[in-house]
């Protein structure tokens, strides 16, 4: 009886993991179109490297945007949804990953969120990842 119970535990937390992991996608997403409509052209999506993954990076004019984003059921203010160590890793990540693109080296690099939250626009914090 109690291995069927611990069982179910564990179903029940694979289930709510695999739930956070398409809601993320789909914040993805929505944070993608947005920023192609707010002019951007999407370069990578989920673009892993050594030092962490970048969600999207994107480019308007000479601006490299390496966005992080996150999905929220409450709508919040971007700038509290990532933990300082968090963005410390992004900025790693982004550095490494232009440094490894020639064709970007010369662009102005911008760190930022989106927050994405159910029936909200999404909210987009220009350098909101610069770190300190």
């Amino acid at each position: 009886m109690r291995f069927a119970q611990s069982l179910s535990t564990i179903d029940k937390r694979t289930q709510a993991r695999r739930r956070k992991e398409r809601a993320g996608r789909v914040a993805e997403v929505v944070a993608a179109l947005f920023l192609m409509a707010k002019g951007y052209r999407i370069v990578r999506r989920r673009e892993r490297t050594k030092m962490g993954e970048i969600d999207l990076i994107a480019v308007r004019g000479r601006r490299l945007a390496f966005v992080e984003v996150k999905y929220r059921d409450q709508p919040s203010e971007p700038g509290s949804a990532v933990a300082r160590r968090q963005s410390d890793r992004i900025a790693r990540a982004a550095e490494a990953w232009a440094w490894q693109h020639k064709a970007y080296r010369n662009h102005d690099f911008g760190l930022d969120i989106i927050t994405v939250a159910p029936w909200r626009w999404p909210r987009h914090l220009i350098d909101g990842l610069q770190p300190i």
